[in-house]
């Protein structure tokens, strides 16, 4: 049997954990919640973002470290699963949704900061955070400490929560639009911009889910007015 040489080893996977929390904890924070989002780079559907406050106890928290990860790095299976988990222990988990004409209208970065701000607003009422632990963003529009961080979803184990809080339910809101919007294929692609999206959007045309201020929307948009613009040739 040939051994692999260390060198060329895989590094192991890197889970994200409680050391933001802990030290937040340590300081006399008791109610953090951390925020992510989902579907910032979509050509189609809403952005989302969800808040999750989990308990300041790491003891009660062991059985989601070492599973819970940022959303993109785990199967659809696993997201569901650990959605239930994470709800079952979280003090307070809440999203808010930014749809897609709001994002054309402000622009995608205001309104995922709007989204971030209703997914703290859907928190228990008497469960307001005490401090923000968020995945690269701040929230200037709210007062009181926040740390906006880099990565945040591979490093803290409340962001990586909330990522997987908020896909869940963007894809499940996806895939019930696949029933109203047919042909386009929002229950396999979620409205990301894959080639079958593309391919649909080419042969069907923008669906009141689209993001018209997005590419290649906006050149579809340009290039429609031109058409309805150029005039007839009656011979």
């Amino acid at each position: 049997m040939t051994r692999q040489d260390p060198a060329t080893r895989a590094p192991p996977r890197v889970y994200p954990d409680l050391a933001h929390e802990c030290a937040l904890w340590a300081a006399g924070y008791r109610v953090v919640a951390g925020i992510d989002e989902v579907g910032r780079g979509a050509l189609a559907g809403p952005v989302m973002a969800a808040a999750v406050v989990l308990p300041p106890d790491p003891s009660a928290l062991a059985h989601l470290l070492g599973q819970v990860d940022d959303s993109k790095r785990l199967p659809a299976g696993a997201r569901e699963h650990l959605d239930h988990a994470i709800r079952a222990c979280a003090l307070a988990a809440g999203v808010g949704s930014v749809r897609a004409e709001e994002i054309d209208r402000i622009g995608i970065v205001p309104a995922t900061r709007l989204a971030m701000a209703l997914a703290l607003d859907a928190l228990t009422p008497c469960l307001a955070p005490d401090y923000l632990l968020i995945d690269f963003l701040t929230l200037p529009s709210l007062p009181g400490p926040q740390l906006g961080l880099p990565h945040g979803d591979a490093l803290s184990l409340s962001i990586a929560a909330a990522s997987i809080v908020a896909k869940v339910a963007r894809d499940a809101w996806m895939a019930a639009q696949d029933a109203v919007f047919g042909g386009y294929g929002f229950a396999a692609h979620k409205g990301y911009g894959t080639p079958a999206h593309q391919e649909a959007l080419a042969r069907l045309g923008p669906c009141p889910l689209h993001r018209r201020s997005f590419e290649p929307l906006r050149g579809l948009a340009v290039e429609t007015a031109a058409t309805l613009a150029k005039p007839v040739c009656t011979g």
